[in-house]
């Protein structure tokens, strides 16, 4: 049986999203545009084929003194019957912004913060990522960080999760750093107090363990402009070394379309209604830049390593 769609999925707002499969539902959480009827950050989505979505208000009950517009990029995994739901906030300049962690016993929610930060020795932090190992069911933590050497700007770095999945337990480990110069955010930056030539940035890591390698999958350069996209770095372990020799000429996986699809990225992956077949769930602008918005495509495992079919904006079809 097939099914037919057709990019983006939902209408509305849905920057970063993150779709996971509970129980033969799927639930996707993103970054929202503004504060939700509810007062909640992350706006949650239901649906059984990746196409058709209900709308199930916000997942997070905000902290005290936090705004849903300084709440970015939940992801969500289920341990022992709880759900943790990741996530970044600031208060005040973007540059505070730091990982927490909610929980709740649905996947809709609500999610109650837990009321401290996952790494408060770490300065600005996003986009975390929770991934179990599954040789050894360990659970680890990627985000993306500040770096200010060589390539100076945002990388991606690692760390082992505690079992409570609210700390840390050892020191973080780089995963990927900017190595290309489609991976600037902007030229002669002001930021931190100081004035840079280039600031660049890789961030949205999502791993996928594939024919017994890490791929970290992982977004590159200015959200704002249409040369941001997807690539990866791959590494035989866990916490690394990643090596990433494939993205000197720009994204590896996605990479948007002229006059159709503009800054296609920050991914994850979740396998179809068919029960086979992977697909890159990721956010792109329309041509006029009014919204970021969710898309699906498949993954495509290659000799070349992981592409994604896409970005598509014509009408597919999708097998349930």
């Amino acid at each position: 049986m097939q099914l037919t769609y057709q990019n983006p999925v939902y209408p509305e707002y849905f920057a970063d999203p993150f779709v996971m499969l509970v129980d033969g539902v799927y639930y996707a959480y993103g970054t929202g545009s503004g504060v939700l009827a509810d007062g909640r950050a992350f706006p949650v989505l239901r649906s059984h084929d990746l196409v058709q979505w209900v709308p199930l208000g916000g997942a997070l009950e905000l902290p005290e003194g936090a705004a849903s517009s300084m709440c970015w990029a939940p992801e969500v995994v289920e341990r022992d019957g709880n759900f943790f739901l990741f996530y970044s906030s600031a208060l005040g300049d973007e540059a505070n912004h730091r990982l927490r962690v909610a929980v709740a016993n649905n996947p809709s929610g609500p999610f109650r913060d837990t009321g401290g930060l996952l790494l408060p020795d770490e300065g600005f932090s996003i986009d975390a990522h929770p991934f179990r190992d599954p040789r050894d069911g360990q659970w680890y933590l990627f985000f993306a960080k500040d770096f200010f050497d060589e390539r100076v700007g945002t990388g991606i770095a690692v760390a082992p999760l505690a079992n409570d999945m609210r700390s840390i337990t050892g020191p973080a480990a780089t995963v990927v750093r900017a190595s290309a110069d489609w991976q600037i955010y902007e030229r002669n930056r002001t930021h931190y107090g100081q004035h840079w030539d280039a600031w660049h940035t890789v961030e949205g890591p999502f791993v996928q363990f594939h024919e017994n390698r890490y791929y970290c999958f992982y977004s590159g350069g200015s959200w704002l402009t249409p040369q941001y996209g997807l690539s990866y770095a791959v590494a035989d372990n866990v916490m690394g070394p990643y090596e990433d020799q494939w993205s000197a000429e720009g994204p590896a996986v996605l990479r948007g379309v002229p006059g159709k699809v503009v800054g296609p990225g920050h991914n994850s992956v979740v396998t179809g209604p068919d029960g086979r077949t992977p697909f890159v769930i990721y956010h792109a602008w329309d041509v006029a830049q009014t919204a970021r918005r969710m898309c699906i495509d498949p993954l495509l495992w290659t000799a070349d390593g992981p592409r994604c079919d896409g970005p598509s904006f014509e009408v597919r079809t999708l097998e349930l």
